[in-house]
């Protein structure tokens, strides 16, 4: 989202990496409607997928809600600030998302689409 401060036009929205683990005990086309579904929260609240990566099943240091792995999903997103608290807490009320993590993307960082 842009917003005018007099004659000056600012994009307020951020760069973050958005990591999901998903529950390894569903199906793969039930995943990818786990991801289908979230890319549609984040555009439900205004915000722009810009990457999407399926890193696969992982193994945990430790279990997760009695898992021993995950499926993880690596997602670029431009959002605004102010969206990231709703978002977490959307993606922490899902059922197959064990954890939900944001980061923000510095800005002399480099991020690999």
């Amino acid at each position: 989202m842009k917003k005018n401060y007099g004659n000056a036009i600012i994009d307020c929205m951020n760069t973050y990496e958005l990591t999901l683990i998903i529950n390894p005990q569903i199906s793969d086309a039930e995943i990818n409607g786990v991801v289908e579904a979230s890319k549609k929260i984040l555009a439900d609240r205004k915000a722009e997928v810009i990457a999407d990566d399926k890193l696969g099943r992982k193994k945990f240091a430790h279990n997760i809600r009695k898992n021993r792995d995950g499926f993880y999903i690596f997602l670029k997103v431009k959002a605004e600030p102010e969206s990231i608290k709703d978002l977490k807490r959307s993606f922490g009320l899902q059922d197959n998302i064990l954890r939900s993590m944001f980061i923000k993307a510095g800005e002399n960082q480099t991020v690999k689409a």
